[in-house]
């Protein structure tokens, strides 16, 4: 069996020392720099020829991030690796999905093929915008869970009179998975968003008055919709409210919005770094998910049981 070699970009160097430290595997050397035009340049700084690489590298804005886990597949394969396996906690232009307007791009598809044309043999991800993403690809796509995270956390917190609410229709799956395993009732928020970024609540379907809610969803990115959500079902009745959320993205003043609301607290993971730490913010770490599903990719052994926790979302 070829030898197994981790190597990370810069997006998120810290999930990727964490993942090797789960993974019991030094970090590979390689270089990555910036000309003074703003080029990337990448080298590998030892021999991977014949090996079983795995490169670390949400893509979250800026588009460089991207661009780097680009050039770092391309520059495996020219290196004679034996599999490039691209590990991607967040992949980025994942809204981007779909036609949902005349002329516009469908650039989750665009990123799936440049990822395959510059030399994927395989992806690994995590909680993907739409889960029929993986259908864009024509290589090999492991979509993890976050679930497998939260679940044990809320667990623990012994949260009474629970209810888990979806901010959208495109979140309902995600929260009754969440519901079945913590035993609790579900709800649903009607959100109608009259323009990209914006959100408006408009009504809420399920019982809340007096109960703790736990919003779950993919992601918060401006944090409008989610805060939105906690100003209606407080207005409802609702007692405490907490969220669960897999990408922090919280651009531009979504951190503030967070520590303004009345959500108790929101539980995320470290698939992308915090803009600043948060007395509201609760970081689960995803390192031992992506660990283990890497040492069994390479084994050559099932993954599936990584996400079992998860098989009713299909």
């Amino acid at each position: 069996m070829s030898e197994l070699k981790i190597f990370s970009g810069r997006s998120n160097r810290p999930l990727a020392e964490q993942i090797c430290r789960e993974a019991g595997i030094a970090p590979g050397n390689v270089e990555i720099q910036n000309f003074s035009d703003g080029e990337i340049w990448v080298k590998y700084s030892e021999n991977i020829r014949g090996t079983d690489v795995f490169i670390i590298q949400p893509t979250q804005p800026p588009a460089e991030n991207l661009l780097e886990l680009l050039l770092l597949i391309d520059a495996a394969k020219r290196s004679s690796a034996s599999r490039v396996t691209a590990v991607i906690p967040y992949f980025g232009y994942a809204r981007q999905d779909r036609k949902d307007q005349p002329r516009v791009a469908i650039s989750a598809k665009l990123v799936a093929n440049v990822l395959t044309h510059a030399g994927a043999d395989r992806v690994i991800t995590m909680d993907l915008h739409a889960a029929q993403i993986q259908g864009f690809f024509d290589i090999p796509m492991d979509h993890l869970y976050s679930s497998a995270i939260f679940i044990e956390h809320f667990r623990k917190m012994q949260i009474p009179n629970l209810a888990v609410a979806s901010p959208d229709v495109g979140g309902l799956k995600m929260a009754r998975s969440f519901a079945k395993r913590l035993g609790a009732d579900l709800v649903l928020i009607d959100k109608r968003r009259p323009k990209p970024n914006e959100a408006e609540v408009m009504n809420i379907i399920g019982e809340v008055s007096g109960k703790n809610i736990l919003v779950v969803d993919d992601l918060i990115d401006t944090g409008g919709t989610f805060v939105n959500a906690v100003r209606a079902l407080r207005a409802k009745g609702a007692q405490k409210v907490f969220g669960a959320c897999t990408h922090p993205i919280l651009s531009g003043n979504a951190l503030k919005r967070l520590e303004e609301s009345d959500v108790t607290s929101v539980a995320v993971t470290d698939s992308l770094p915090l803009v600043r730490p948060s007395a509201k913010i609760e970081v689960r770490s995803a390192a031992k998910l992506f660990a283990e599903a890497i040492i069994r990719t390479h084994n050559n052994e099932s993954i599936s049981s990584l996400f079992d926790v998860d098989k009713d979302k299909a």
